[in-house]
């Protein structure tokens, strides 16, 4: 049977090996500490997996901590950008801002959800949307058209519009123009607002926003001062839960 994992025995045998490494002992010395590390280590073959374990937790923790840093540093810009649309009341006691792309799959799946949050939790949660296009041009110009909609106070049809079509056949200028038909836009007004330099402006800011943040795909959540990557619905509820738990 192994002998128990002992981390100070086994931290006073490495500190001995690197002694040895650094030529600060006698060879016999040397000799002996090497042959009992290594027969520990023969002995208790399951310190290694512990060890690296332990150092997986602590790199873990330490990005953890370097995300909440940069959140907390980029609050403003997350939570109160004026050039961002959202549904849910202005006031709502909880914000749960996504960064997605038009021809995500898993933003598409996670559409009819994050549409329905305001209401599933009775007005107190309000849900800001970014465009992050990152997976193609035409994610580009459907992150512009929806800008573009949303100053003519259409945004949130023009989501749901360009949310819905399919990634395979659509996206292409005809198909974005129909789709800014259905949303009850503007189509000409739309295209020129899509070339501005402000709305270009907001799209790169986003893009840098979501560097800093370490976002590096979508869709990617952030509620508080946390973030939840991926279409993990589950996890964005309870976070919701526990912001609205504190107004209580």
């Amino acid at each position: 049977m192994a002998k128990r994992f002992q981390p100070g025995l086994l931290c006073a045998l490495v500190f001995a090996a690197s002694a040895c490494a650094q030529g600060d002992v006698d060879t016999t010395d040397k000799d002996a500490i090497e042959q009992i590390v290594h027969d520990y280590i023969i002995e208790n073959p399951e310190v290694i997996e512990e060890a690296l374990i332990k150092l997986s937790q602590q790199a873990d923790e330490r990005d953890a901590a370097t995300k909440r840093e940069a959140i907390r540093s980029n609050m403003d810009a997350i939570y109160n950008s004026e050039f961002d649309y959202g549904i849910g009341p202005e006031d709502a006691p909880v914000t749960v801002v996504e960064f997605f792309d038009y021809r995500c799959s898993y933003c598409k799946r996670s559409m009819d959800w994050a549409l329905a949050l305001p209401e599933a939790h009775d007005g107190k949660v309000r849900v800001v949307f970014k465009e992050l296009p990152i997976l193609s041009p035409e994610s580009e110009k459907a992150a512009l058209a929806a800008l573009a909609a949303g100053q003519q106070g259409k945004y949130a049809e023009m989501h749901r519009e360009l949310m819905s079509m399919d990634n395979a056949t659509g996206f292409d200028p005809e198909d974005i123009d129909a789709a800014a038909e259905r949303a009850g836009v503007d189509v000409a007004q739309m295209r020129e607002a899509m070339d501005s330099v402000q709305l270009k402006k907001v799209v790169a800011d986003n893009k840098s926003l979501a560097r800093k943040l370490g976002v590096d795909g979508t869709p990617a959540f952030f509620i508080g001062e946390s973030m939840v990557p991926g279409a993990n619905q589950e996890m964005v509820s309870r976070l919701i839960e526990d912001e609205l738990s504190k107004e209580s």
